[in-house]
Formats: structure tokens, sequence, C-alpha cells
């Protein structure tokens, strides 16, 4: 058993966490996540209504008593979703734990604060990471720029950003981005992270809630095979390359505005593609990690594998190199 700061902040088993994804983070992959030790996040505005996520958060309910959170992700925009309902449909339900991530949320840490919550805000930069700790957040995830969505402008990878945050913040930080297995949670922790947020990897797992077609594209997929698009918007995004992601990049080219390109990414289109299995229907977040990733475990089977792995590391190949050096000291 590896016991981190963040095991014990918010009492599970194993130091993995799921984030929120949409579409995808609901009970079907949460519950599972929660059973097998771990810490599962529904995503809220997956949910049309408030209504619809009290009902989602009773569901996940009856399929686990272990701990789950709620991820409410702040975006500007200009018909915004009814965040204060959400939020207010988290505390209501009783949930205890909150991944926040997006734009400004001050407002939503005092409230969830204020009724006990536990929060984890998600960040791309250091600069965001201690932000977040003034506003009174309980941990960051630090998500390097191999990360699926939305890693920031900076494009500093994790091998460099996580370090660099440890540095400076006092609170527990998760590492996300470009993890899924063993080797990544003792790297994860060797560089200062309190455990690990995964996303894409979970995604490709049984009880994720997406067609199987999706789930061989990221086992038939490499390394190379992502997209970031909108970088002409200041608005980055990692998904995985098909056909539209690469029309994107060729309107981006052009130079046209993002009104011209709304039609291709919008998330109605990327849902009906989740739903039908059309990889090429819309754009799918997918993290670097895609070159990682060889099966479709189940959710019990992959985190009961990454802790294997990462217990035969720290006590097999680790202790391997240091004991010739204790050896030759005494």
């Amino acid at each position: 058993m590896i016991r981190t700061r963040f095991t014990e902040l918010f009492g599970v088993e194993h130091p993995i966490a799921q984030g929120g994804m949409m579409w995808v983070g609901k009970a079907e992959l949460v519950a599972p996540v929660a059973n097998a030790g771990a810490l599962g996040f529904l995503t809220a505005l997956t949910q049309p209504t408030p209504e619809a996520l009290t009902r989602e958060i009773a569901r996940t309910r009856d399929m686990t008593d272990k701990p789950f959170g709620v991820n409410l992700t702040i975006l500007p925009s200009i018909k915004p979703p009814p965040y204060a309902e959400y939020r207010a449909a988290i505390i209501e339900a009783g949930i205890r734990i909150v991944e926040t991530a997006g734009y400004k949320p001050q407002e939503h840490v005092d409230d969830f604060k204020k009724h006990g919550v536990k929060i984890i805000h998600k960040c791309t930069a250091v600069r965001h990471a201690l932000s977040a700790e003034r506003m009174g957040v309980d941990a960051v995830s630090i998500d390097g720029f191999e990360c699926a969505g939305h890693p920031g402008e900076d494009d500093i990878p994790g091998l460099i950003l996580i370090p660099a945050a440890a540095n400076k913040v006092k609170i527990p930080m998760l590492a996300s981005g470009g993890f899924a297995d063993g080797r990544g949670l003792v790297a994860a922790l060797a560089l200062g992270a309190e455990g690990i947020n995964m996303g894409t990897r979970f995604c490709a797992t049984k009880e994720a809630p997406i067609h199987e077609n999706f789930k061989q594209a990221m086992v038939d997929a490499d390394e190379r095979a992502t997209d970031i698009i909108f970088r002409t918007y200041r608005n980055s995004a990692r998904v995985a390359r098909n056909a539209i992601s690469q029309e994107v990049l060729r309107l981006e080219g052009e130079g046209r505005p993002f009104e011209d390109v709304a039609h291709l990414v919008k998330g109605a289109r990327g849902l009906e593609g989740l739903i039908s299995g059309d990889t090429e229907h819309g754009i799918w977040t997918a993290g670097s990690v895609l070159g990682l990733i060889e099966d479709v475990p189940s959710v019990k089977e992959l985190i009961d594998r990454i802790m294997r792995e990462a217990r035969e590391i720290i006590e097999g190949r680790l202790g391997g190199f240091l004991r010739p050096m204790m050896m030759a000291a005494e």
C-alpha cells in the first residue's frame, strides 16, 4: 500500500484519481474507480441539468459506498450553463469532494468550502497552482503539456512542470498528463506529487461509457496520434488526430475565425461520434499517453496493475540500484 497526503486527505486506498471528463464521467465509470480504491469524479456538465446531476449522484451511490467526487469546470461563455445551480445540486446531494477547473472559480470555491467540501483544482501552470492555493483549495492537479484537453499556452511538459510546482506549492498535488501505469506513478511521486490523475487511460477500460471503436482506436494509436487545435484562438486543446482535427488545423492555418470551425468542434457533434462509434465524426480529447495504451482492461484490473507495478519498481528495480551502494559502504 502506498500512502500519501492525497490518500489520507480524501480517504482513498490508492494515490490515483480519475479526473472529470465530458461525456465520460458517469456512474458506470466512477463507481468502479471508487470500488477499486481510487478517487473517481462525475462530470457535472455531462448531465443536461442540475436535477439530472442529482440523479446521477444517487445512481453512483447505488453502485458504491466508497468516496467519489464531482467535477465542475467553469469556462467563459456567451451563454454559460447555470453554474450556481449545479454547485447547489452538488452541495445538497452531500458530495464532499469536488474537482474544479477553468475560469475564475473563487465564487464556487468559497461556497464549497463553506459547506465542508474538499476541493482539488486543476491547473496548467505553477502560477495558477499558487493562485489556487491562495484561494483556499485543498489540493491541486497540475497538468503537463502532454495532457488531453486544454494544456494551457506555456507548453511545459510534466517532467519540468511537476517538480517546478512541487518546489513552491505546499498543499498536496496530483500529477496529470501522460500517466498510464506504475512507472508513471513512481515517477510522479519522485517528482514531488502525491499521486496521479488519469483521464485518457480510464477511457480505454471496459466500463468507460463510450463506443468500443474509440477504445480500440486508443490501443491502435501511438504517442504521435494527437493534434493541438485552437492555438490561434489562445485556447489550445489536445485531441485525437482525425479528419476533423486536421480540417480545423487547415482552417486555422488560413487565419479563419473561430466561427468558421465552430460547426466542426461543437460538443453535440463529438457526442454523436462517441455514441455511434464513428471516430472521424467529431473531435474527441486524448492525451499523448495514447502511446502507452496497449489493452482495454477493467477498471479494477488497471488500478491493481498500476499499484502492483509501482510496488515492484520501488521494491525491486530501484532497490536494486541502492543495494550495491549499501554493500560497498559497509
